[in-house]
This record gives structure tokens, sequence and C-alpha cells, in this order.
């Protein structure tokens, strides 16, 4: 009996739950807005070609 509730009470798998979580929620966000974000890296490194000249 006593183990059990040990096993209740244990808390050790919570933090790789959530990280896991994270982690399908951030891939989930690349995957929606993929397009805009290749977009935006595009744009920043057009940037910083045209204005690496000037340096």
């Amino acid at each position: 009996m006593n183990e059990i509730k040990r096993f209740i009470k244990e808390e050790d798998g919570v933090g790789t739950v959530e990280i896991i979580l994270i982690l399908v929620v951030l891939i989930g966000l690349v995957i929606i807005f993929k397009n805009q974000l290749s977009t935006l890296v595009n744009n920043i490194f057009n940037t910083i070609k045209s204005q690496a000249g000037k340096v």
C-alpha cells in the first residue's frame, strides 16, 4: 500500500511531460507559420547582405 501512495505522489516524470508538451506546441507553431517565418528570415538575411558592404 505504501508503494502505491509513493507512486501517486511521485513527480519525477512531470518535468519530462512538460518539456514534451512545450516542444509539441513549438513544432505546431513552426508548421502553422512556416511561410511567414521563412519570409521573415529571408528578409533579415537580405538586409544583412545589402548593408554588409557599407561597413
